[in-house]
């Protein structure tokens, strides 16, 4: 599709529309892309299907790339954006609760639809003229805010049983009800959900998290007894009582959800981390002098990092999430804190999440934002310069001034720059007698 500009999405499947439309082929936009415009939202992608045998599809834009030859998808770029073009199809003998053995391709839109999941996910839109095409009720699932799957519900999930999570995403970004029929269906059928592979499935939980509506998500993970499959240690907040001195909500599971409901476009570790910041404590929970749960910090991260490598979420995800975890008990120190210790505090990497993940804490509990506020007014009184000032003494300072490298090392070091943090060291000179004294009194 060579272009003097770079063409959007949409303007790219519009151009895809009508070039198929001019070679005798039907051809619409589709899915999720139809149903974001019919309610008001910008989609993040669009799809087209079409009776165009992927053959022709790929001869009308040969910079195209089949990318699901089984399926007749094939992907149409035009510089950094594509638009996947899918070839009408009926599916059948579905065997490994995924994917179907057998495909053939249609010429029929309606038979197109018929195999597709919910029926909001069915309608198909001409671009030009508005018009849309709904064969199994979609439209009107959409004004009434339905999740309704397609047929009958059961044999919907038993194709392919990623379908139990994607209807509770559905219902939760769009604050949608599951028609009764197919939540009887999600609830008989939710052990099945352990026969997809472990990476969609956290790609579905990462979806739930951020893209709207964490609480009611998980709500309906909880409901459908999806939870108890894939998320064992959230189901176990449950009922696990928390002190009312400083939890009035309830228990941990409620606290957790209302922080949940407080995410407003989070990124995937924070939203890890509200998710799991309290995960140690069912582990942990006892009764002395009132309720507590002592080590509930190492725990939790002992158990989020069980659970975030079971799900094989990337390396630095995990490492994110499992810092917010660690450090969100460290706030109620904060005033105390000497300078460096504070410092390194607030410099800490992402601590924008850090934070946030303690304001809902806050907010989803006590409601006392002291320590919150107190944090914020020391970024800004302190320059970033005086957060991560350019270090007086290194490394070869020491090794100059005669010292052998070795363990004392990093004490010195850090000796000297907690007299800069602390402002007792100003100049080079000064540093690097604070250091030399550490570095001798460490190797006596």
């Amino acid at each position: 599709m060579g272009s003097v500009r770079n063409l959007t999405n949409e303007e790219l499947s519009r151009a895809i529309v009508r070039r198929l439309r001019e070679s005798g082929f039907l051809a619409w936009l589709v899915g999720g892309c139809v149903r974001d415009l019919l309610l008001g939202r910008i989609p993040k992608d669009f799809d087209v299907a079409t009776s165009a045998p992927p053959a022709e599809v790929l001869r009308l834009f040969p910079q195209s790339g089949q990318v699901g030859a089984h399926f007749g998808v094939v992907l149409v770029h035009d510089a950094e954006v594509h638009v996947e073009v899918a070839t009408f199809r009926s599916e059948f003998a579905y065997t490994d609760g995924r994917r179907p053995s057998v495909v053939e391709f249609e010429t029929d839109p309606g038979k197109d639809a018929l195999r597709r999941d919910f029926t909001i996910n069915t309608l198909l839109l001409d671009p030009d003229t508005n018009e849309v095409l709904d064969f199994v009720g979609g439209r009107a699932d959409l004004e009434a805010g339905i999740i309704r799957a397609i047929g009958d519900p059961a044999r919907r999930f038993e194709e392919d049983h990623l379908r139990l999570l994607r209807a509770v995403r559905f219902a939760a970004r769009l604050n949608f009800a599951i028609e009764p029929a197919t939540f009887a269906a999600m609830r008989l059928l939710a052990p099945a959900i352990r026969t997809i592979s472990i990476e969609r499935v956290r790609d579905e939980i990462s979806r739930i998290l951020t893209e709207g509506g964490a609480r009611r998500g998980f709500e309906l993970l909880d409901a459908s007894g999806l939870l108890h499959e894939i998320l064992p240690e959230i189901e176990a907040m449950k009922g696990v009582q928390q002190p009312p001195e400083f939890h009035p909500e309830g228990d941990v599971w409620t606290h957790t959800m209302i922080m949940l409901d407080g995410l407003r476009e989070p990124t995937l570790e924070l939203a890890l981390g509200v998710l799991l910041h309290d995960v140690g404590k069912p582990a942990t929970f006892r009764v002395a002098d009132r309720i507590r749960f002592d080590g509930h910090v190492e725990k939790g991260v002992e158990i989020a990092h069980g659970l975030l490598t079971r799900l094989r979420f990337p390396t630095a995800v995990m490492e994110q999430a499992e810092a917010l975890i660690a450090n969100h008990m460290r706030f109620k120190d904060l005033p105390h804190m000497r300078e460096s210790k504070m410092k390194r505090f607030l410099r800490m990497p992402g601590f924008d999440e850090h934070l946030e993940l303690h304001r809902l804490d806050c907010s989803s509990s006590h409601g006392s934002l002291t320590n919150y506020e107190f944090a914020q007014a020391k970024l800004r009184e302190v320059p970033p310069e005086q957060l991560r000032p350019t270090p007086l003494v290194t490394g070869y300072d020491l090794i100059a001034a005669g010292c052998t490298p070795g363990p004392a090392f990093g004490a010195a070091l850090r000796e000297a720059e907690d007299a800069q943090l602390e402002r007792r060291a100003m100049t080079k000179e000064q540093a690097l007698e604070i250091a030399l004294m550490k570095f001798h009194s460490t190797t006596r």
